[in-house]
């Protein structure tokens, strides 16, 4: 996105006589909403933001993103475009006075005719009471409150706070947005950046959709003396790539686990490792991992393949006899084994039903036929009367009830025709003919 990216809250000013340039990330800060990069989700022709503008009923909003992709710049916008009064804060740097300070500055504004769009950075660090703190100066309209945050507004935010603002999405650019950022910087740079078609390319992705940190880039290409187009070999050896977006508390540690998860579950091999390789250069504990794809071998894939289950602890074993990073191997190979066995959750469903009955029928008592009786009393009551033993009976089943009395035979455990799973079909089809068989006879 074109730059969007203010100083930190309370930055001192530049000097008067300060002649050094300003950073380029400043100059090119857009000064209409129409100048922004990216976003067409939001700031397109039908977009919400568009369509608010229009309609002259802006709404308290909460911009959800990634870092670098505009969220400072378009709530500077929305105040410009409004004719609001620009309040900027961060929630990490401010405290409880200081929000009265600003919401007291926002009545009298108020009160001499002049609306407050609050844009609060972060937001999602303020706690419950600091952040229920804003809704009555919401609701009597002392401000517009524009939030912004890294993290998901449904775990981090307020009920009441989410009810009374839109939650807008804002995402990583791409790079063609990246392509067009670039672009303007070098005419306001008067010149092209040093290097050849893939170079350029590879600076584009080293920003990985952030905006600022393009900027940041370029401002370090532009300042190298060379008069020959560099490749991409010569850009990588003078700049450090970027490291990739990866919070491992925060979203992307739940998006990115969810994809393995879910690459792991479609058999797709390839995919799986690509994520399960992201986790670990972004930094993720290599035993978190273990113990996700342990949990993948009983979730999905079950007694379709055995194995499976058998292989991650392996490959656990295995990382914890060798280390980082030649133990990382095991567990990728326990990925790769994954992926390409027959899946099923027949297990997880049953045990799930299983649950479920359990929690509603939790008081019945089992059947007397199969409780021991090791006192008179408990003999005389009937318990263990007419229990068959199995061992005795022809092919080592009674077919007897075992569910408690009184109360309907349950069916949770439905295997599928994959795997080993086949086998155990067959098996449970062939009790269940010999169950009804007995109790019929």
């Amino acid at each position: 996105m074109a730059d969007l990216f203010d100083p930190a809250p309370g930055a001192p000013a530049a000097p008067a006589h300060d002649t050094a340039p300003r950073p380029l990330a400043d100059r090119l800060r857009p000064r209409a909403l129409a100048e922004v990069i990216g976003q067409p989700q939001v700031l397109g022709p039908d977009a919400p933001l568009t369509t608010m503008l229009a309609s002259g009923a802006l709404s308290s909003l909460i911009f959800w993103g990634p870092p670098g992709v505009g969220k400072t710049t378009i709530a500077r916008l929305l105040a410009s475009e409004t004719d609001l009064h620009f309040v900027q804060i961060s929630a990490i740097f401010t405290g409880v006075q200081d929000l009265k300070k600003v919401f007291e500055a926002a009545k009298m504004r108020r009160a001499n005719g002049q609306g407050t769009l609050l844009f609060v950075d972060e937001i999602h660090r303020f706690n419950k009471a600091q952040q229920d703190g804003f809704l009555p100066h919401m609701e009597d309209g002392t401000i517009l409150l524009v939030g912004a945050t890294t993290e998901n507004p449904s775990f981090e935010l307020n009920a009441a706070l989410l009810s009374r603002s839109q939650v807008l999405v804002l995402e990583r650019l791409s790079l063609a947005d990246l392509e067009l950022l670039a672009q303007r910087a070098e005419k306001e740079l008067g010149r092209k950046l040093p290097l050849d078609g893939p170079a350029r390319e590879a600076l584009l992705e080293m920003a990985d959709g952030d905006g600022r940190a393009l900027l940041n880039l370029v401002e370090q290409v532009a300042a190298w003396k060379t008069d020959a187009k560099l490749d991409k070999t010569a850009l990588t050896t003078r700049l450090m790539k970027r490291a990739a977006k990866y919070d491992k508390s925060g979203d992307e540690h739940y998006n990115l686990i969810s994809a393995l998860h879910k690459s792991v579950r479609g058999s797709d091999p390839d995919a799986a490792l690509y994520w399960f390789t992201r986790m670990l250069e972004g930094g993720e504990d290599p035993r978190y991992l273990a113990r996700r794809i342990t949990r993948m071998a009983v979730e999905d894939i079950g007694l379709a393949d055995p194995q499976a289950q058998t292989q991650c602890l392996h490959a656990w074993e295995t990382y914890e006899r060798l280390g980082s990073p030649e133990g990382e191997l095991a567990l990728a190979q326990a990925v790769i084994y994954l992926a390409l066995a027959p899946k099923s959750n027949a297990g997880y469903a049953a045990y799930k039903a299983a649950r479920a009955a359990a929690r509603k029928t939790g008081s019945e008592p089992p059947p007397k036929i199969i409780l021991n009786a090791p006192t008179g009393l408990m003999k005389e009551q009937g318990y263990g009367a007419g229990y068959a033993y199995d061992h005795d009976a022809e092919d080592a089943f009674s077919g007897q009830n075992y569910f408690p009395d009184g109360m309907k035979r349950g069916v949770y455990y439905l295997p599928v025709e994959r795997g080993f799973e086949r086998d155990l079909k067959k098996r449970v089809e062939w009790f269940a003919k010999l169950r009804a068989k007995r109790q019929d006879g």
